[in-house]
């Protein structure tokens, strides 16, 4: 198959809109990461993403619609859905919600519900509206590698699986939308990102947050949500993460750093403003803070496969804000391997 990978313009929008039409696989824009989208209700469709990405079918998608009226047609709103779509959507927030029987089973994974979101990238906007249908679209990656946040990135991995990639530019958050599960009485966040518990818990009243963000679902546990089960984020190269005070962890870091032998390429993942502690090693500047950080994060792990680092030593962030989000991230992509200084 041969991939085509084109700027948004109008031709590019019409033909992705054509291609969704008729079952096939697009590579989509938004505002968190590159998504892979096919008609959500069209089960051979939903299939060949699977294939595309060599992803485990037990892990559910999520859903994107073009307007909250959508909603009506894949699933039961209830007036916690409503607050936080007036709130948050367009943008990125996904919300699970109890299924209705027109979304098919190999889109939830089984489960009795469904993700939703819309996303505020226009360009997913209006593909999606042009398409005339929902688009199931995890992110646009072989399965367990980091997410794709450049048309570039997208290429890499689907080059030859998928007809055409649409460039809309680099995405703005860098991390997956928040996943927020609205099935019981309480809001629950399963996955954290750009939407944090605290800004809903400031529209609902109260939010919790599953104790699966922060670690490996046990065996034999469900995943309702997208980014929980498998391995994910994952770069070639072993990685560890490094939490606790800020000048013992550089210096247990450059300390691992300065032991690797046999051949091994080792690279730190730092905050700019500790980029001063690491001397003359190979580091990767995260941003000034973990907003930026989770925006470069997936690039910073493309960047050490591509030039062939064979260790990655990074610093951890505090668990708190979109921290969280970006420590979920950076713990599957290390495998939960963090040490605590």
């Amino acid at each position: 198959m041969r991939t085509q990978l084109l700027k948004a313009d109008e031709s590019a929008l019409s033909l992705a809109a054509e291609l969704l039409k008729n079952g096939q696989v697009v590579g989509i824009p938004t505002e968190t990461v590159y998504g892979l989208g096919a008609d959500a209700l069209n089960e051979q469709a939903v299939l060949a993403i699977f294939a595309a990405k060599e992803r485990p079918a037990d892990n559910p998608l999520i859903v994107h619609v073009a307007d909250f009226e959508a909603l009506d047609a894949l699933c039961h709103v209830n007036d916690m859905a409503r607050r936080l779509s007036d709130a948050f959507w367009p943008g990125p927030l996904t919300m699970i919600l109890p299924k209705k029987a027109t979304v098919p089973t190999v889109v939830t994974a089984g489960l009795d519900s469904v993700a939703v979101r819309m996303p505020s990238h226009p360009v997913a906007q209006e593909i999606i509206r042009r398409s005339g249908c929902p688009i199931a679209a995890p992110s646009a990656n072989r399965s367990g590698r980091p997410s794709p946040t450049q048309a570039s990135h997208v290429m890499e991995d689907m080059n030859g699986r998928i007809p055409l990639i649409i460039d809309g530019g680099e995405s703005d958050v860098g991390v997956e939308s928040t996943v927020v599960s609205l099935t019981g009485d309480t809001a629950v966040v399963l996955r954290p990102g750009g939407i944090t518990p605290e800004m809903i818990a400031a529209v609902l009243g109260e939010c919790e947050v599953a104790d699966s963000v922060m670690r490996p679902l046990r065996e034999g546990e469900e995943a309702p949500s997208p980014g929980m089960k498998h391995k994910h984020y994952a770069p070639k190269a072993p990685m560890t993460l490094y939490a606790g005070e800020q000048t013992q962890v550089a210096n247990r870091i450059c300390e691992e750093y300065d032991c690797v032998q046999g051949g091994v390429k080792p690279l730190i993942l730092a905050s700019r403003a500790h980029l001063p502690l690491y001397g003359s090693r190979h580091v990767f500047d995260l941003g000034p803070d973990a907003a930026s950080a989770a925006h470069a994060l997936f690039s910073a792990l493309r960047y050490a496969d591509e030039k062939g680092f064979t260790r990655i030593f990074s610093e951890a962030y505090p668990e708190e804000g979109v921290g969280l989000a970006l420590m979920n991230r950076m713990a599957r992509a290390a495998g939960f391997d963090i040490v605590r200084i």
